[in-house]
């Protein structure tokens, strides 16, 4: 999978990034250390994870070498995607000491956050292995920071959904009750002449929608068993996606319904940070 630093908004987040943490400048580096002093560091994988991110270090470099200048040699060992073992090393840096401490804890942040939403993704994924369902990310993420986590998603082996509203026609609940209805909505929606996809909850809404000619169907807030029966009585007129309230503890049974897609904010939302170590020695 490749994981692509060059779209704008990601330099933008690194530099908005570094200036929350350095501000006018790093003054327990300055006061502590010599410049012109070198050293090598490590950033090290503390537990099993899938790795996410790693490609921002030389954008992280670059763009604080303002900040805390000299040049600074980056070998990437691992690549976003990757299996990762407690112990083994991520990445090395060999340069300036200050610009290295000074860029520590923003690299760590983001290395830490996308391999522990890369991670989760690829538990989603692990467990409904087997089936025809794929895994989908949402919109539920950390703000700016979209672009970013969706790519780690994808690492972890999910299929990125809509980027944002502007990219997909998808009818939730809401745009059904101000629309006035199943149907309002979906002819409305319809005239654009793009793919839609309309959310239901209810046998009437599937068969509503399914009479207006939706093709991809989002069945939310469904057990897995309601979700199995509704999966039969649609009988392949439409694409299903399934979500609400899945779990790492439910995905396996929601997969097993003959669901075309499950999506999970869980992936982005709720994603614990992996424990990753960055460690230092002079040269």
């Amino acid at each position: 999978m490749k994981f692509d630093v060059s779209h704008p908004e990601i330099a933008a987040v690194v530099q908005a990034a570094l200036a929350e943490d350095i501000g006018p400048g790093d003054v327990t580096t300055e006061l502590c250390v010599g410049a012109g002093r070198l050293a090598h560091g490590r950033f090290i994988a503390r537990e099993p994870m899938t790795l996410a991110g790693i490609e921002l270090l030389p954008l992280i470099y670059e763009t604080a070498r303002e900040s805390a200048g000299g040049e600074i040699e980056i070998d990437l060992l691992h690549a976003s995607g990757d299996a990762v073992a407690p112990g083994e090393a991520l990445a090395e840096v060999r340069g300036e000491a200050r610009r290295l401490l000074t860029c520590e804890r923003v690299a760590l942040n983001f290395l830490q956050r996308l391999s522990g939403v890369a991670t989760l993704a690829h538990q989603f994924v692990e467990r409904t292995a087997g089936t025809q369902c794929r895994i989908l990310d949402t919109r539920k993420t950390t703000p700016g920071l979209r672009r970013l986590e969706k790519m780690a998603a994808a690492a972890g082996g999910a299929v990125n959904h809509r980027m944002g509203l502007y990219d997909a026609v998808l009818i939730k609940n809401n745009h059904i009750a101000a629309a006035g209805g199943v149907r309002a909505a979906l002819d409305r929606a319809l005239l654009a002449g793009r793919p839609v996809e309309i959310e239901v909850r209810t046998q009437a809404e599937i068969e509503q929608a399914l009479a207006g000619g939706a093709t991809r169907l989002l069945l939310d807030n469904f057990t897995p068993r309601e979700a199995a029966a509704e999966i039969c009585f649609i009988a392949g007129r439409a694409t299903v996606e399934i979500s609400g309230g899945v779990t790492l503890d439910t995905v396996a049974a929601y997969a097993a319904t003959g669901a075309d897609f499950i999506s999970s904010g869980a992936i982005t939302h709720s994603a614990r940070a992996v424990d990753i170590n960055f460690r230092l020695e002079l040269i």
